[in-house]
């Protein structure tokens, strides 16, 4: 495909994210998440991304499995222009979430396998996610919030991308908590820096 996903004008972007979990009934569970990707601070769509799905909590609420969709919305630089091409994804993924503790520790494990429709193409990929969750010394509201998530195609090039984050987090009330943060992504050549602003809502 002719085109890439650079800015032409900054190296420094911004995201937006909302995510959400309602509580459904016997450990049933409605997934909601918006993400609105900036090339800068506002203003260069990068990516919308709109993802649902229906969860199961087992296991005293240490792992959830989840079937979802997500449509994705791109909006890539063509040839090293300043022209843009809209690409349309859709996309089914299977999950499962495993949580452990470590003391006041908390960590996440997601494996997610994707099935991609892009425009014309089918790819698949699969990708996992480790998350750490640290308190701020003795607060019972201010964390550390630490993650990893590697990318990784089921064809050749297999290598898609790697996403690394550090950031600080601020529990609202005990069902939403925001958190501001830094993220490097980086790919096979290339790589960008995120400001990642998010906001999660548990009901």
């Amino acid at each position: 495909m002719p085109y890439k996903g650079t800015s032409q004008d900054s190296n420094f972007g911004n995201w937006l994210i909302y995510i959400g979990n309602v509580k459904l009934k016997n450990n049933w569970d409605f997934h909601n998440e918006v993400q609105y990707r900036n090339y800068d601070a506002a203003g260069d769509l990068e990516q919308l991304l709109l993802r649902t799905g229906l969860g199961y909590t087992f296991n005293e609420g240490k792992n959830n499995v989840l079937f979802g969709y997500g449509y994705i919305l791109s909006e890539n630089y063509f040839d090293d222009s300043d022209d843009k091409i809209s690409v349309n994804e859709h996309r089914i993924f299977q999950q499962f979430i495993s949580k452990q503790k470590i003391g006041r520790t908390k960590l996440t494990h997601r494996y997610r396998f994707e099935q991609r429709f892009v425009e014309e193409d089918f790819k698949m990929r699969f990708r996992y996610f480790l998350a750490i969750n640290i308190p701020f010394f003795k607060s019972k509201k201010l964390y550390f919030s630490i993650y990893d998530e590697i990318f990784l195609n089921t064809e050749s090039n297999v290598f898609d991308r790697n996403r690394l984050y550090a950031g600080l987090g601020y529990h609202l009330t005990s069902k939403i908590r925001l958190e501001a943060g830094y993220m490097n992504q980086f790919f096979e050549t290339s790589g960008r820096d995120q400001l990642n602003i998010i906001a999660f809502v548990n009901l």
